[in-house]
């Protein structure tokens, strides 16, 4: 469940320059997936559709992310990618729906993208089955959030910049 971010030169823009210079690897950060909205969260509405609810609810909304950047080495990949992750808050009824128990969210394709890379948490390496992956990437989100929730000025002033700024595109492939 991540957003495979578009890095054409033509599309991607990043306070860093690009991602090219960044050193491959498990980030944390924030991320905002289309428009803000006046209160800094997507309204819900009252429709009575729960899937366009919980749609709403992501939309325009800031989220912490945990981003891997690099080749995903248990993959084999040999194209550098952008892939945040965009962890639902506590209570949300997304937070824990997917198959390995984390955030779920609807398909972000031909959506912008505005994403803060805070720090660093890991270096990308290669796992040995599935189990260990997904509790890698378990343990990379608790971090995230643990990480995230701190209330230093750093964090405070990227999740405004997050909520603030213009956006990149999402790949659709």
């Amino acid at each position: 469940p991540t957003a495979n971010v578009s890095r054409k030169k033509d599309v991607l823009s990043c306070s860093c320059g690009d991602f090219d210079h960044l050193p491959t690897g498990i980030y944390w950060g924030f991320a905002r997936i289309g428009e803000t909205t006046t209160s800094g969260n997507a309204g819900g509405g009252s429709s009575g559709d729960g899937a366009k609810n919980v749609e709403n609810s992501v939309i325009g909304k800031v989220h912490i992310a945990a981003i891997s950047i690099g080749y995903n080495p248990t993959y084999n990949n040999e194209e550098k990618t952008v892939e945040p992750h965009l962890i639902a808050d506590d209570g949300h009824p997304q937070r824990h729906s997917s198959s390995t128990g984390e955030t779920q969210f609807q398909d972000f394709y031909d959506k912008n993208i505005i994403l803060s890379v805070v720090g660093y948490l890991r270096p990308e390496l290669p796992f040995e089955g599935l189990e260990k992956l997904t509790a890698a990437i378990k343990k990379d989100i608790t971090d995230a959030v643990n990480l995230a929730r701190q209330s230093d000025s750093t964090s405070r002033k990227e999740r405004e910049w997050v909520n603030t700024s213009a956006g990149i595109s999402i790949m659709d492939t």
